[in-house]
């Protein structure tokens, strides 16, 4: 046997096992709104513990959490010292969207059904706590690699931008790793994605009563005007093309309106958010600037109407950073191996907390258990799932990355 085939052989002896860790990983609830996450990080280090693994805990202070608008968090790092040489971190998130409607199988139950495992964050990314740290077992029992070092980051606030996830870890000093593999799925190697600019527009107008709404200012007249320019922005964005694999072009959405008071009364008051996705070519400055010009001038052309613009979020682009290529050339040679099938190096329209560690110069690359899109694991949807082949596979080829780019030079 060759040291890759003892390492799957281990896989495969431990998977039940595996299994059973990230049912009771999908077990807690890590529902972002609210972000109450502090409990499942403390039975995430029970369970490494278990393992054998020191498992520092980095709370985050609690003033700095409930500004963020979430309740609670810790961030979770475990160390495992090889020697000198390459240090690399393995990163997942265990935050999530709330389940929502729809369900046919119960979003914390960790139910397997016809190959597949259930559950909120089966797929995205609690799947990657497991495959990671078993990726970490198998290497040590199999490998016992003596040069090195890796890294577990398990961090839960991917779904507000990760600045008290990631960012908080690199911010506070605690991490600098040479490499890092960030949770993903299995049938690609992603290294660019796309940003994300999130913004809250107040159009403010003048409430009245419907009988004389001559007497008011409609603000939610002036909102659709700017609504409108903003949807022709939006057109236009498809001329604009992104020379990565797997971004086409920048795209805004509008995810939610409220406003008024009464069906008897003008509107005073409208607000909306919106989601502006930027490919890695584009200057994210240059972006804001120009949603906030459109808006403006829209507002400008009702009279008696006057905005507010609120940035909620500014998530850059992740761009391929010089040294992630033996990252990329070891995934995709077991990734092949393992899935009988190229594994694709490129980019996702998706935004993650991975650019953070990209901005601090560590090169990285998305990688992990699940399957070719976004849409077929059902992530933050009904039935997330992830396959289990899918997860025993990604599992080896984490282990065999490790085993490749750990060994002396």
């Amino acid at each position: 046997m060759t040291d890759y085939d003892r390492l799957d052989a281990w896989v495969d002896a431990h998977f039940d096992e595996e299994v059973s860790f990230l049912q009771s990983l999908v077990r807690v609830p890590t529902d972002t709104p609210p972000g109450n996450n502090a409990p499942h990080a403390v039975r995430t280090a029970e369970l490494l513990q278990d393992f054998g693994f020191d498992v520092e805990a980095h709370p985050v202070p609690v003033d700095a959490v409930k500004e963020y608008g979430l309740e609670s968090l810790t961030n979770l790092i475990v160390r495992r010292e090889y020697g000198p040489g390459r240090r690399i971190a393995l990163n997942a998130h265990g935050d999530v969207v709330p389940p929502g409607d729809g369900w046919q199988h119960d979003p914390y139950g960790g139910e397997i059904d016809d190959g597949s495992l259930y559950g909120r964050a089966s797929a995205v990314s609690k799947s990657d706590f497991a495959s990671f740290a078993f990726a970490v077992r198998a290497l040590e029992a199999v490998a016992k690699p003596s040069h090195g070092a890796v890294e577990l980051h398990f961090t839960y606030d991917e779904e507000f931008g990760g600045l008290l996830g990631p960012g908080w870890l690199l911010a506070q000093g605690l991490t600098k790793p040479d490499l890092l593999i960030a949770a993903g799925f299995s049938y690609e190697v992603v290294t660019a994605h796309n940003g994300c600019l999130q913004m809250e527009v107040t159009v403010h107008g003048k409430m009245a009563h419907a009988a004389i709404p001559a007497s008011g200012v409609d603000a939610l007249q002036g909102a659709v005007k700017i609504l409108n320019a903003l949807y022709a922005q939006n057109a236009r964005y498809q001329q604009v093309t992104s020379d990565v694999p797997g971004i086409t072009h920048p795209y805004l959405n509008i995810g939610r309106i409220e406003g008024g008071t009464n069906t008897n009364v003008v509107p005073g008051k409208v607000s909306f958010k919106l989601d502006r996705r930027m490919i890695p070519e584009e200057n994210a400055a240059e972006v804001e600037a120009d949603i906030r010009r459109i808006i403006q001038e829209a507002a400008a052309s009702s009279p008696g109407i006057t905005v507010e613009i609120k940035r909620l979020l500014l998530a850059n682009s992740m761009r391929p950073l010089p040294g992630n290529q033996p990252l990329v050339s070891a995934i995709q040679k077991h990734g092949e191996a393992l899935f009988g099938e190229p594994i694709p190096a490129m980019g996702t329209p998706l935004y993650t907390d991975v650019r953070l560690y990209a901005e601090a110069g560590i090169p990285g690359v998305i990688y992990g258990a699940g399957p070719r899109t976004v849409l077929e694991s059902h992530a933050k949807r009904n039935d997330e799932r992830v396959v289990l082949e899918d997860l025993r596979r990604a599992t080896k080829v984490i282990a065999r990355t490790l085993s490749d780019l750990l060994k002396p030079a």
